[in-house]
């Protein structure tokens, strides 16, 4: 006798049978409401009419198998994890480090460049071997070698026909010096950078930073040599009366050079290190950036208006500060310190005389169409005005800012350091200030004139920090901290 169960099976696969084949392209059977309703059954389509409907048919739908598969490759199970999408890569906190030392270095040949030009020592090596003039003369040979070649230089036959061999060994030193320090910069800069790259150190971005900042060591140092060169053309120093001295066009580029690559360095080490810890504290809890007391409150405060506002005046202020310094390359190239030796007044009055200020001897033009420039570029008396009249106005700047940067209303809205940092630019602005009235004053000392150049980057150095504090995080810290849930 057969058992009831296996007379049901036997009736369901009977059943299941007896329905028609369902051909491809048309939709599958939907289930019966009740588990004993016996569907429909379905008439099946002719070959003619089973392609014209099958091309109606959406692509998705036209093959059930195959729209299966599709299926599962699209939309995974709930239950399988995708691996999060990689972040991008954020420069480490070592290259910040590294670009410190850079700005250092930097810093420090700046002031040996000075005093290279107060000893007046610039035109004591009169080739450049960028191999061979690693070492300097070792023996009393080579010390008459390098002497030899000195004295044919219009410097010495104009100015120091009664310089000694030994009075030459010092003003040799400087320039070596100066040179050397030149090629260990380079070197420094550019033997860690494959290191960055293979171990992944560096996002783009700072990859084309570090691009630009090699390039613009590169120019300064051939703008250098290319400065050294106009002091040893025999003509150029006829026209200028006999006195050998260095282009100050040229001076002037070397100088910016200097700065701009000194300000590269500072900007993108201080930015790199606040993406860095503001990514690595980006959950809220941790400390802020500028005395700020979170990474949530210190990423407000830099999205405000009144930080966006300091922002663009802190620009201004910085450019401004460079351009002054720059003005000064032009006074010691063409010795206008030594003119006007008196502060406030120039002789009787503020101003020298119109007729010094725009002396039409400078003009080479027949219409005189060049008058002004070259008045304010190649004229001692208006080079030495122009630069009282830029360091008045910078100070004035800097002072206007950090009055208005103390104001309840601006203060509480940009991070307490860049308040902190405002106060000591103007502090350091009052001492750059005395410092070039004494140098001015007591006929430009070689200490007080040192002193007053590396001034004037110890005052860049703190209006590029003020800036650096009110400075978004960058591009690729962002989307790390969007990646994280963190609205930056």
């Amino acid at each position: 006798m057969v058992a009831p169960s296996s007379l049901s099976r036997l009736s369901s696969r009977l059943a299941r049978a007896a329905l028609p084949a369902r051909p491809l392209g048309l939709a599958p059977p939907t289930f019966c409401s009740s588990l004993h309703a016996q569907p429909k059954p379905r008439a099946i389509p002719t070959t003619s009419a089973f392609f014209t409907t099958a091309r109606h048919v959406p692509p998705s739908r036209a093959i059930y198998f195959t729209h299966s598969r599709k299926l599962s490759a699209v939309a995974p199970s709930p239950f399988s994890s995708a691996p999060p999408p990689p972040n991008p890569t954020l420069t480490t906190p070592d290259v910040s480090k590294y670009l410190a030392g850079i700005a250092a270095l930097v810093f420090t040949i700046v002031v040996v460049g000075g005093m290279t030009r107060l000893t007046e020592s610039g035109l004591s090596i009169t080739e450049w071997n960028l191999v061979t003039g690693v070492l300097p003369p070792l023996g009393a040979e080579d010390w008459e070698r390098e002497f030899a070649k000195y004295r044919d230089t219009p410097e010495w036959r104009k100015q120091n026909q009664h310089i000694t061999v030994k009075e030459f060994k010092t003003i040799y030193l400087w320039e070596w010096s100066h040179r050397m320090l030149g090629r260990f910069i380079g070197l420094t800069f550019l033997a860690p950078i494959p290191y960055f790259l293979l171990r992944r150190r560096l996002s783009p971005r700072s990859t084309a930073s570090l691009l630009g900042i090699g390039t613009l060591i590169g120019c300064q140092g051939a703008m250098g040599w290319y400065m050294v060169k106009s002091g040893l053309d025999e003509a150029r120093v006829d026209a200028l009366g006999g006195v050998a001295r260095v282009s100050q066009y040229r001076l002037a580029a070397h100088l910016g050079m200097a700065f701009l690559v000194y300000t590269g360095c500072m900007r993108l080490a201080l930015g790199v290190s606040r993406d860095w810890k503001i990514v690595n504290g980006a959950n809220g809890a941790g400390a802020g950036l500028g005395g700020v007391a979170n990474v949530a409150k210190t990423l407000e405060v830099l999205n405000s208006r009144t930080a966006m506002r300091m922002r663009v005046i802190v620009t201004a202020l910085t450019a401004l500060v460079f351009l002054t310094a720059v003005s000064g390359a032009f006074v010691a190239g063409l010795d206008a310190g030594l003119i006007y030796n008196e502060f406030p007044y120039m002789g009787e009055h503020i101003h020298p005389p119109k007729s010094e200020l725009m002396d039409p001897r400078f003009a080479r033009k027949e219409d005189k169409s060049d008058l002004i420039w070259r008045n304010m570029l190649e004229n001692p008396v208006t080079a030495q005005f122009d630069h009282r009249m830029l360091a008045m106005t910078t100070f004035a700047a800097i002072v206007s800012v950090f009055l208005y940067a103390r104001r309840p209303a601006v203060a509480k809205n940009i991070p307490p350091t860049t308040l902190r940092l405002l106060k000591g630019t103007m502090h350091m602005a009052f001492l750059q200030v005395a410092l070039g009235i004494s140098t001015l004053i007591y006929l430009v000392p070689i200490p007080l004139a040192a002193t007053h150049q590396a001034g004037s980057l110890v005052l860049l150095s703190l209006a590029i920090a003020s800036g650096a504090s009110l400075r978004r995080p960058g591009k690729v810290a962002r989307e790390i901290m969007k990646l994280r849930r963190v609205q930056a």
